[in-house]
C-alpha cells in the first residue's frame, strides 16, 4: 500500500486521518516494521512527515489472519472453510467467538468501515464451505433464489447401515422452545437427498446434497431414520466423538451478477475416513 504525503504530520497522526486503517491496525504495522517513509523502516508513531513523503505500508508482512482457512475472496464476497465448534453467527450466550465477529474483525483491520453479511448458515457442529457477502445488496442477491441457484453437498458418516443405498427423505419440520427441531404435520417442508458411498462395520459414510434449508434438517431426518449422524449429541446417539460428523465440502453457486456458476469446496476432515477404517 502506497501513501502520498500532502502535508507536515507525524507517521500515526496522519495515517489514522488520511486512511481506512484502523488506529490499532496501524500500530500492529509499525510493531512489525511493515511501514517504510521514504524508503526508511520505522517503527516510531511520531515520525516526522514532509509533503511529497511517500509512505510505504507492506501488509502481508503482518497480515491479521483467521483462524480458518479463506477459500476465496473477492470486493463482494468471502467464503471460509468453517470449523466444527464455532457458530456462525452471535446468540445470547456467545458474541464474539462466531464466524460473523471473525471474518468482520479480519475485514476492518484493513478498512475500518468494513461490514459484513451472513448469506447461509452452518450449524456449530458442521463444518464446511460458507458464503459470507460484503454488502447488504449482494447479500440480498445470493438470498433471493438461494434454494434454486445452489447446490449444497455434504459428507456425513451416520451409524448403522440404510436400508436403501440411495434415496431422498422428505418430512416437515418444527422448531420448539427448546429450539430442539423435530417432525410435525404442520412444519415447514424439508428435502435431504443421499447416497451410500462407504460401509463399515458400525458405520455408513453419506453423500448428502440438500433442496432445502432448514435448520439442522439433515441430523434431525437421518436420526429419524435410525441412522443419525456420528457424534451428534442433540439427536443421536451419546457416543465418545468429539465431534459432528458432518461436513459441507462443496457449494456450487450462480453469481447474481455474472450469472456465472461457481463451485467453492473443502476438503473432507481426515477424521471421517480414520473412523471407518478403524471400524472394519
Amino acid at each position: 500500500m502506497k501513501i502520498k504525503v500532502k502535508y507536515k504530520s507525524s507517521l500515526l497522526e496522519y495515517l489514522i486521518t488520511n486512511s481506512n486503517i484502523p488506529k490499532k491496525r496501524v500500530k500492529e504495522y509499525l510493531t512489525h516494521k511493515s511501514i517504510y517513509v521514504d524508503g526508511v523502516n520505522t517503527t516510531k508513531f511520531d515520525y516526522p512527515l514532509n509533503v511529497n513523503s511517500e509512505i510505504i505500508i507492506d501488509t502481508n508482512k503482518s497480515e491479521n489472519t483467521l483462524p480458518f482457512p479463506i477459500i476465496y475472496e473477492d470486493k463482494n464476497i468471502i467464503v471460509v472453510d468453517k470449523p466444527s465448534n464455532i457458530l456462525t453467527i452471535a446468540t445470547r450466550k456467545e458474541k464474539e467467538r462466531t464466524v460473523y465477529h471473525l471474518v468482520s474483525e479480519y475485514l476492518k483491520a484493513n478498512n475500518k468501515n468494513a461490514k459484513i453479511f451472513i448469506v447461509h448458515r452452518l450449524d456449530k457442529d458442521t463444518s464446511g464451505v460458507l458464503l459470507l457477502a460484503k454488502n447488504e445488496r449482494i447479500k440480498d442477491l445470493y438470498q433471493k433464489d438461494w434454494n434454486e441457484t445452489t447446490k449444497r453437498e455434504y459428507i456425513a458418516i451416520v451409524n448403522g447401515h440404510l436400508r436403501n443405498k440411495e434415496g431422498q427423505l422428505i418430512n416437515n419440520l418444527k422448531e420448539n422452545k427448546a429450539n430442539l427441531v423435530y417432525i410435525a404435520k404442520e412444519g415447514k417442508v424439508a428435502i435431504t437427498n443421499y447416497k451410500v458411498l462407504e460401509e463399515s462395520k458400525n458405520y455408513t459414510k453419506l453423500a448428502i446434497n440438500i433442496k432445502t434449508g432448514r435448520k439442522n434438517q439433515i441430523r434431525v431426518q437421518l436420526a429419524h431414520i435410525k441412522n443419525s449422524i456420528v457424534g451428534d449429541k442433540k439427536y443421536g446417539e451419546n457416543d465418545k466423538e468429539k465431534r459432528l460428523y458432518l461436513h459441507g465440502y462443496s457449494l456450487t453457486i450462480t453469481n447474481p451478477l455474472d450469472k456465472k456458476t461457481y463451485t467453492y469446496t473443502s476438503k473432507i476432515p481426515k477424521q471421517f475416513n480414520k473412523i471407518l477404517k478403524e471400524d472394519k
